[in-house]
């Protein structure tokens, strides 16, 4: 019997579970990724040992490339989730998150790290930079569903929506910042790989959605492309430029989020409705076997030797690694506190982490608090943000109401 075979095991008993209680889940404090996380816990090596896999430090290269994957995915579907003109709203808010957010998410985390750890700044600046971008995939069950639609507003589901794709790729240069400063690499090399990996991915991003919008078009109008296919031409799509990007060296996942927005303007309305469909079915399901493998390889005896300080870490990265940033912001991001205070705590930890940490171990090795620090953060987050989402809506649409000023319809917060 395989890990392999165990794992497909795994996976499609959690999926039909889910399937069969899809409808209550968006009502229930649980969330997908959670329930993953937990099965791999339970049948992993520290429980039950049914799922029999060695921890992140030993290794880390399957998490990485899974969460590549999967983030190619999940960011290829924010980008089609919304009409590109309400994105186009967007940008100046998108801007301010990126530009200011997201460093200073960074920053906040690295001196956590340093105060609460006692760890070198080097070691604590590649712990904040790999933490630092809010994560689609736990995003996504935030703002999507008809529960999310009719709780919150249009403004805020969006803005989340786009902030998490886009920062996924755009961490990139903090996590190179990190990487001068704890390894031989020179601010020069890094702002150089910085500067081709953003730059490239824009480039094969732009030209892999457009030619794909195009080609669409064209086996439409000759009744080439049948029903089942277009279905998951996205999907396809993100994989390919996720390869072409690491052919050349460019960030795959930066690529994917472009290409999904470069497909958006192309494409039909129709088209995109349809592939949106899809997407976040796929992205419903993909994040199973991701967080089953995560939960089978925590390091729990990494966790152990963080002591109390494990404690003391989590609790200050997710209270104020990002909640008060949002709150400072909240102006010119056109938010109200009530609003602010629901987009700062729901800036989840997740795939994107753990996607730079494995980075960020493959390039200066698998360092055991990096990863048991990291990988804590993500374990919390998944499991606060997951227990906290529904009643989290609740208690905004109940705010909204008590607010006569308000109307619980309206498109800003």
């Amino acid at each position: 019997m395989s890990t392999l075979d165990v794992l497909l095991a795994i996976v499609g008993a959690l999926g039909v579970v889910i399937v069969a209680f899809s409808a209550r889940l968006r009502q229930w404090p649980v969330t997908e990724p959670l329930l993953a996380l937990v099965a791999g816990i339970v049948l992993g090596p520290a429980v039950l040992g049914v799922f029999d896999v060695p921890d992140i430090v030993a290794e880390h290269s399957t998490l990485h490339h899974g969460a590549e994957i999967l983030l190619a995915i999940s960011v290829m579907g924010v980008a089609l989730r919304y009409p590109f003109s309400a994105i186009r709203t967007h940008w100046r808010r998108l801007a301010l998150l990126l530009v200011l957010v997201l460093p200073g998410m960074a920053l906040v985390s690295t001196g956590l790290a340093m105060w609460v750890l006692g760890i070198p700044f080097a070691l604590a600046l590649l712990f904040g930079t790999a933490i630092c971008p809010t994560d689609p995939v736990l995003a996504s069950s935030v703002v999507t569903g008809e529960e999310a639609e009719e709780d919150l507003p249009e403004h805020d589901r969006q803005l989340l929506s786009l902030e998490s794709g886009a920062n996924d790729g755009l961490a990139l240069p903090l996590v190179l910042v990190a990487l001068a400063v704890a390894t031989p690499l020179t601010a020069g090399q890094a702002a150089g790989e910085a500067a081709w990996q953003i730059a490239g991915a824009l480039v094969v991003g732009i030209i892999a959605g457009v030619a794909a919008a195009k080609a669409l078009h064209f086996s439409e109008r000759h009744h080439d492309t049948e029903t089942g296919p277009i279905l998951l031409y996205t999907l396809l799509l993100a994989l390919l430029v996720l390869g072409v990007a690491g052919i050349i060296g460019v960030n795959g996942i930066f690529g994917a989020f472009v290409a999904g927005l470069a497909f958006n303007v192309t494409s039909s309305g129709g088209e995109r409705r349809t592939e949106v469909e899809i997407d976040e079915a796929v992205n419903q399901f993909a994040v199973i076997p991701f967080f089953v493998a995560l939960g089978a390889m925590i390091p729990w005896t990494e966790w152990g030797r963080l002591g109390w300080g494990a404690v003391w870490l989590t609790a200050a990265v997710l209270l104020l690694r990002r909640p008060p940033l949002i709150l400072a912001v909240m102006k010119p991001l056109g938010l109200k506190p009530r609003g602010a205070a629901y987009l700062g705590w729901f800036g989840p930890v997740g795939v994107a982490a753990v996607f730079y940490l494995t980075e960020e171990a493959s390039r200066v090795g698998a360092d055991p608090v990096l990863l048991g620090a990291g990988t804590l953060i993500v374990v919390a987050s998944t499991v606060a943000h997951g227990l906290t989402a529904a009643p989290g809506r609740a208690l905004f649409r109940a705010a909204a109401e008590r607010d006569p000023r308000s109307p619980t319809s309206s498109s800003s917060s």
